[in-house]
């Protein structure tokens, strides 16, 4: 028998109990059906122990109370509690990080203001406890996408456990068409004192960051966090590791680091690009081997002109990181003639000793010493797009332009 006394070990209990569970409901449905996807063959299925929801309460228990309708939107009893009302939004997307996902239910629940999960009889969607005296709680609910695959649900900040052992937090589990039921990452808040560089280093990015960054609207606050199906989920059916890939995902987020500064409002400093200036878009263009520096001269002209259009609603970062023959002093002037000859004003030209260069910490973020160029856009410190070995083309000018253009939205230009 499994009992789950402490909050910070469900996660573990859960991948244990899912391998159980899964194999024997394989088992069933491969006897009964054949297969246990009903869009191809068993070999396409989830691997067991890391894709599935766990048994007892973090598996179908769970579900328990689930309305027979459900909407986009969802409004917890929480709501009408006394603290921080928030609004958690986004969009669900599909494994290519850009196709609206449909008809998929997410399921959610968390601690009441102070921090514990209560069953509330006078609420009819609160768990009763079980056995064992488990319970989700009272605020909890649920949530299914239409054809644009957004979601909002209104609740109250959740309150930080008794113990203090882990960031406040919002528990989440996806339900799509034909794949096993799986967790993804909690929603976790980027201003909570709890949510330190170690813990952040924890999350495994399922489905996508669920660290929010809060803005507010009167007396709301409001997170916006996208999902993308089957991102970081082993043996997701629908998530086909790339054969070649540099740096973080869409979805992900950028990780700090600190290059030196040769040219712009920072020269001479290691100032993290994202940390300073991250809350709108951005743009890392890294350079790892083989600069050609005429497709170079290109791109950061092209993004000058961005930057200088979209003031400081945008911030470039070029970011030199080829071993070859490097030493500082000779980085600074390669850089220094560079921003002098393109007369650059917003574009920053900085360098690391290499990608993987771990005393800057830029190693973090997963570029490829064997890509040429990686190009990443980010938004709230989050991708929304990769280029690699991007040639300085009309066409992928007007990319970038329409990726910044669609993530764009109601809350983009509000500030911190």
């Amino acid at each position: 028998m499994v009992i789950l006394t402490l909050t910070a070990t469900k996660r573990q209990v859960r991948l244990a109990w899912g391998e159980l569970m899964m194999v024997l409901a394989c088992a069933v449905c491969a006897a009964v059906l054949g297969g246990c996807d009903a869009r191809g063959p068993a070999t396409a299925q989830p691997t067991p122990a890391q894709a599935v929801v766990g048994g007892g309460i973090d598996g179908p228990d769970g579900w328990q109370g689930v309305p027979s309708e459900l909407s986009w939107r969802d409004t917890s009893p929480g709501w009408t509690q006394a603290g921080q009302r928030i609004k958690l939004t986004g969009t669900i997307y599909q494994p290519d990080g850009r196709t609206p996902a449909p008809g998929v239910v997410l399921y959610y629940y968390h601690t009441n203001t102070q921090g514990r999960y209560i069953h509330d009889p006078s609420q009819p969607r609160s768990m009763p406890p079980n056995e064992l005296g488990q319970t989700h709680g009272a605020i909890r609910g649920w949530v299914k996408t239409g054809a644009d695959g957004r979601y909002e649900i209104l609740t109250v900040r959740p309150g930080t456990y008794p113990t203090r052992d882990a960031p406040d937090h919002v528990h989440a589990t996806i339900q799509e068409p034909g794949v096993a039921t799986y967790y993804i990452d909690d929603f976790v808040f980027d201003d909570d004192p709890l949510l330190t560089t170690l813990e952040r280093r924890k999350l495994e990015n399922r489905c996508g960051s669920g660290v929010l960054r809060l803005v507010t609207i009167g007396e709301l606050k409001v997170g916006e966090r996208d999902i993308i199906l089957g991102r970081n989920i082993p043996g997701h059916p629908g998530a086909k590791p790339p054969a070649r890939w540099s740096g973080p995902k869409i979805g992900e987020d950028v990780v700090s680091f600190t290059p030196r500064h040769a040219w712009g409002p920072d020269k001479g400093t290691s100032v993290c690009p994202v940390c300073k200036y991250g809350w709108y878009h951005g743009v890392l263009y890294f350079v790892a081997r083989g600069a050609d520096w005429t497709d170079i001269k290109a791109w950061l002209a092209f993004l000058e002109r961005e930057s200088a259009a979209r003031k400081d609603r945008l911030k470039v970062y070029f970011i030199y990181a080829d071993p070859s023959g490097y030493t500082a002093a000779a980085r600074e002037r390669v850089l220094e003639a560079l921003g002098r000859e393109l007369g650059l004003k917003h574009v920053a030209l900085t360098f690391v000793p290499s990608v993987t260069d771990e005393a800057s910490d830029v190693a973090l973020n997963r570029v490829s010493p064997d890509v040429g160029s990686t190009m990443i856009l980010y938004r709230r410190s989050r991708v929304i797009d990769t280029l690699m070995d991007a040639k300085p083309t009309q066409e992928n000018f007007t990319g970038v332009r329409q990726r910044l253009d669609l993530t764009r939205d109601e809350y983009f230009d509000v500030a911190k």
